[in-house]
């Protein structure tokens, strides 16, 4: 009989193993419609597999204090502490689901005691009281017939590699936001250096005016024209201080710090030139985080559905107990407190108020939600991409022309007020081409601003700075 028993025992996981062969779970394959060729909308640049992505950020920005900036944002910054928090807690939970296809086993060590009437049938058998002691071990398993315990278990790893590829996210973000702020602050230090320089020759100006004035050449309207140029370079000179002050703070909360001063260069001392290779737009799919942390996101709801899908299906279980049970203290250890117990159970749900009907279709709702927006990072992505590249190459020829108009509106203003102090000019012109000159070239370092933040954002657009 003891033979036939272990037989059958040593059969079992034979059956099971067999079983898990039917397995119903299906493979994730990426959709089809996720990428294409034509994500990319420029006819300006070539294509091919090289991308400026691939270029470490310490070999992109070359600012040495730039880099340093950076090196301190990667380190304090707290969306980066955050992120990475998230990847310790992922990382737990896949730790678990590794562990999905192990039996659960367990142990108690109990003491029991009942208070029985005296009248009743076993309180006079034990003179009204019972004591039981138990020293057990129990086991309970789950044969992955229908692949749920993979499936979840694929989940959870997907789910800890979206956090990951999110933390890479926030790390590409980060750079590519303390370097736009830099290059800001540079474009800012240049245009208040021009405003205290505009200050001082208006100064000069109000001056010279004046003593036209004096002589006759010219009336009190240009004196207060003059006087009101200098009021307005100097309320330029108050808001770009104003603006300085604010962006050091902004940049300072990057770097995970109080607000302080953000020590920099100069716009001159930038040289931000890599080749502008983009790759083909597949390479989205491997390069840019949010997109890799997207398709984690439809991985995990896609394994879900799978687990939710296994919940219509036969589920078999097996579990045993033994131990030691007496009811005597002194009697545990003995042989004759032994027992054991197997049971094996095959469960098949047929009226539980349409839980596992809701629950497979809310795993197909969310799987496909998880599509969509897998889908939309990648045309956001394709979209961020093309406006950094026709950002680059308006920058390129706004430079080009605002250079051009800058020489202009300086060469005129020279002229007219050489003309003036000779007497052949009207004054509204010299203040017309003062006021041109100042705003082209206030506008042409916007547009060298503009240069160096579009490389920034292609830069990011592509998937750069997280290697």
């Amino acid at each position: 009989m003891k033979r036939n028993t272990i037989y059958k025992l040593t059969l079992a996981p034979v059956l099971l193993i067999g079983l898990q062969s039917c397995f119903v779970a299906r493979e994730y394959e990426r959709p089809e419609r996720a990428v294409n060729e034509e994500l990319y909308r420029t006819d300006q640049l070539a294509r091919d597999s090289a991308t400026i992505a691939d270029i470490s950020w310490e070999e992109l920005f070359t600012d040495e204090q730039l880099a340093s900036h950076i090196r301190e944002g990667l380190e304090n910054n707290m969306d980066i502490r955050i992120a990475l928090q998230r990847i310790v807690a992922a990382e737990a939970y896949y730790k678990q689901g590794k562990t999905g296809n192990l039996p659960l086993i367990g142990a108690t060590a109990q003491m029991t005691h009942q208070q029985l009437a005296g009248n009743s049938q076993f309180g006079a058998i034990f003179d009204g009281a019972l004591n039981q002691y138990d020293l057990s071990a129990n086991l309970s398993w789950e044969a992955d017939i229908w692949g749920k315990i993979r499936s979840n278990k694929r989940a959870l790893e997907a789910s800890y590699l979206q956090s990951v590829a999110a933390h890479q996210a926030v790390k590409t973000e980060l750079i590519a936001n303390i370097a736009s702020l830099y290059y800001q602050l540079l474009a800012f230090d240049e245009q208040k250096r021009i405003a205290a320089q505009t200050i001082l020759n208006r100064e000069r100006s109000l001056e010279t005016t004046r003593a036209l004035k004096d002589a006759g050449t010219v009336t009190e309207v240009a004196v207060k024209q003059t006087e009101a140029q200098l009021y307005t370079a100097q309320a330029l000179a108050v808001e770009l201080d104003k603006n300085i002050k604010v962006l050091e703070n902004t940049l300072s909360i990057l770097l995970g710090k109080a607000p302080g001063d953000i020590g920099r260069t100069n716009l001159a001392a930038q040289e931000l030139d890599p080749e502008m290779e983009t790759g083909y737009p597949v390479q989205l799919l491997r390069n840019r985080p949010d997109v890799i942390a997207a398709e984690y996101g439809l991985i995990n709801a896609f394994e879900l559905t799978n687990v939710a899908r296994a919940g219509f299906y036969p589920s078999l279980t097996i579990s045993a107990t033994g131990g030691l049970q007496s009811l005597q203290l002194d009697e545990l250890l003995s042989a004759n407190s032994l027992f054991a117990n197997i049971v094996g159970g095959l469960t098949q749900p047929i009226l539980n108020g349409r839980r596992v009907r809701t629950q497979y279709e809310v795993a197909q709702s969310q799987q496909e939600i998880a599509y969509l927006d897998f889908r939309k990072a990648v045309l956001t992505a394709s979209k961020e991409v093309s406006d950094a590249l026709y950002d680059f190459q308006a920058a390129e020829e706004t430079i080009e022309i605002k250079t051009r108009e800058f020489e202009a509106y300086d060469t005129a203003s020279r002229y007219s007020e050489e003309l003036l102090n000779n007497g052949f000019a009207n004054y509204l012109e010299v203040l017309t081409a003062r006021e041109n000159a100042l705003n082209s070239q206030l506008g042409l370092i916007n547009a060298e601003y503009s240069r160096l933040s579009s490389v920034v954002e292609l830069y990011r657009a592509l998937g750069g700075g997280w290697k």
